[in-house]
């Protein structure tokens, strides 16, 4: 199977590492060989329809930041849509930055993947909170995949989990940690006492929150995943518009002691069921399962037949999400061995 990747930062390095890691497990176990025919970045792209040396190119990458210096195959300020019209490739891997605003440039490099009916995988938020039903609808209608498990939760599965394993549940409502940076800050403030502005100030430091955290702090990134897990698991037509969102930078190490002495945490809690649509703080049990802490993520599907299931993982992390992406791809493989 041939893999174009737009967007190579942290993700997309983290697939080409999981693929050159894992490759000949894949071929030994499914019969799948992965070449990765293009890469993109600022810079322009790599492109090789026969396949590009993946440890070459993220060496060269990290020698140079461009992947346009890729020897014999660089192409300096090759666009995205370029690469998509020229290059040879089975399924799309979409993990440029995320555009909370109006979903672009993935919305678009996705519906051109459709069109010429190539299948696609994302972790890109962006154009799946605004413009779900769309997309699903130009993938179904063009006869192709569209998987986005590392969306939500990174390496927590969530979305296949509840497609295939809970395929016999109707499920009624999904509450749960879905940011990974939220969480960290929470967790600190609840063990040390410390200020809210300390540990964020800290866990930027540590590369956990970003230089501009409000995605994460403001709860907008959780938000994202809300309505991803109400659009492809509970059947809702919403957007990010529909979340109403509170953040965590209000946060007091008062409030959250006084939580503690109750033998309560606060968490930041993303939650879909009958009407509501939600981020917020709220309080939880210590010792429940969303008493998690650190970067992990965890999501309780309340269903009709198997009553409550509670999946947890790690929810960011370049090799988390590409274990993710990856685990669609393999998915895409086996529907079309099936299909003939």
């Amino acid at each position: 199977m041939k893999i174009c990747i737009l967007g190579f930062g942290a993700v997309g390095k983290g697939v080409v590492k999981a693929i050159s890691l894992k490759n000949d497990r894949f071929k030994e176990k499914y019969g799948l060989d992965l070449k990765v025919v293009a890469v993109t970045d600022t810079s322009g792209a790599a492109i090789s329809n026969k396949g590009l040396d993946l440890d070459l190119l993220l060496e060269i990458k990290e020698k140079t930041g461009k992947v346009s210096n890729y020897p014999g195959y660089g192409v300096s300020g090759m666009s995205n849509m370029q690469v998509l019209e020229n290059a040879e490739y089975d399924c799309l891997v979409e993990v440029t930055p995320t555009d909370i605003c109006n979903g672009e440039p993935a919305k678009t490099h996705i519906l051109k993947a459709f069109e010429d009916k190539r299948d696609v995988v994302t972790s890109n938020k962006g154009p799946l909170a605004l413009y779900f039903k769309e997309l699903n609808e130009s993938a179904m209608n063009n006869g192709v995949q569209f998987k986005f498990e590392a969306s939500v939760g990174g390496a927590m599965p969530i979305i296949n989990f509840a497609h295939e394993t809970l395929s016999s549940c109707d499920i009624d409502s999904i509450v749960g940690i879905l940011n990974g940076t939220t969480n960290y800050i929470l967790s600190r403030m609840a063990k040390e006492g410390s200020s809210y502005e300390q540990i964020l100030k800290e866990s930027q430091e540590l590369g956990i929150a970003e230089t501009n955290p409000a995605q994460d702090v403001e709860g907008i990134d959780a938000a994202c995943k809300t309505v991803i897990l109400a659009n492809s698991l509970i059947g809702r037509d919403v957007s990010y518009k529909d979340v109403e969102v509170i953040g965590i930078s209000k946060i007091t190490p008062e409030s959250i002691s006084l939580a503690k002495n109750e033998g309560y945490l606060i968490k930041l809690i993303g939650e879909v069921s009958g009407d509501v649509l939600e981020v917020s703080p709220r309080l939880v049990r210590e010792g429940s399962p969303f008493a998690v802490d650190g970067t992990l993520n965890v999501a309780t599907l309340k269903t009709d037949l198997a009553e409550d299931v509670t999946v947890v993982g790690k929810g960011a992390g370049p090799l988390e999400t590409a274990s993710a992406i990856l685990s669609d791809i393999i998915s895409i493989y086996k529907i079309k061995q099936c299909n003939g």
